[in-house]
């Protein structure tokens, strides 16, 4: 049947920034597609949480609480999978982020700041992950990113984080030109979603209205939406697809995303 290629039976998946909003709800639908998860984030409480939700499943999960913008223990988490569950299928690159601040008040520092977190948090679990997914009885897997619309729009206020999601984006595609053909590398250009990291805007109605008016689908997305995403991309349904960046985004088309920020 068509709906088995969603399935993940016996894998064995990573997901960073699991603690909430996407990285929660993708850990919760790659464990109802049949995977064990390994949780991370920086909150234990809300990782508790869900892997609770996880465990009602029927699956297992791991948490491991850490600060991710220390790359060693990102990449540490590869290592947590084998530990605990023997094996590595799927790893979910979801943490990162950046404050948005007018380019005057970007400095080189926070540029850089933002690219580690977005970008070489991603690549320090990628590379450890790697040669533990090509070990054992079915070498190979699936590796999502989770980059942003703001990769590939112009909005005042984004320097710093659109031009890491959109490097993220890009080492999306040069990953999986060098692990193809074992593990397949996609991304996923995410828009404006109904998280704790978009309250700013679900809490202002001037500024919610021309968010959804902007986008041709007039609505704000949900966490599993993303979730979905990423479960085709982690299962044989993506199974024909690497080195793609899938833009869930609602259907925007525009070259400019303007949200009210003041003229310089």
């Amino acid at each position: 049947m068509i709906l088995d290629r969603f399935r993940l039976p016996g894998s064995v998946a990573v997901v960073t920034g699991a603690g909430r909003g996407i990285g929660a709800a993708t850990a919760l639908a790659l464990a109802e597609a049949g995977a064990d998860v390994v949780l991370s984030a920086r909150t234990e409480d809300q990782l508790g949480e869900v892997a609770e939700r996880i465990s009602a499943t029927g699956r297992r999960a791991h948490v491991v609480a850490a600060d991710l913008t220390d790359t060693d223990a990102a990449a540490g988490l590869a290592d947590a999978a084998m530990s605990a569950f023997g094996r590595l299928d799927v790893v979910v690159n979801n943490v990162g982020g950046s404050i948005p601040r007018p380019l005057t008040d970007t400095s080189v520092e926070y540029l850089e700041e933002a690219f580690h977190f977005n970008v070489s948090t991603a690549h320090a679990l990628t590379k450890t992950a790697v040669p533990l997914m090509l070990d054992g009885e079915r070498p190979g897997g699936a590796i999502v990113n989770i980059s942003s619309v703001m990769g590939r729009v112009a909005g005042r206020g984004f320097l710093a984080y659109g031009t890491a999601k959109a490097a993220l984006a890009h080492y999306t595609r040069l990953a999986a030109a060098d692990l193809a053909p074992r593990i397949r590398v996609n991304a996923i250009a995410v828009g404006s979603v109904a998280t704790s990291a978009l309250d700013l805007v679900l809490n202002n109605d001037e500024v919610r209205t021309t968010m959804e008016s902007s986008t041709p689908l007039r609505a704000i997305g949900e966490p599993e939406d993303i979730a979905a995403t990423a479960v085709f991309l982690a299962s044989r349904a993506g199974g024909y697809l690497t080195g793609k960046v899938l833009e869930v985004d609602g259907g925007l088309q525009a070259p400019n995303l303007e949200l009210g920020l003041p003229d310089l």
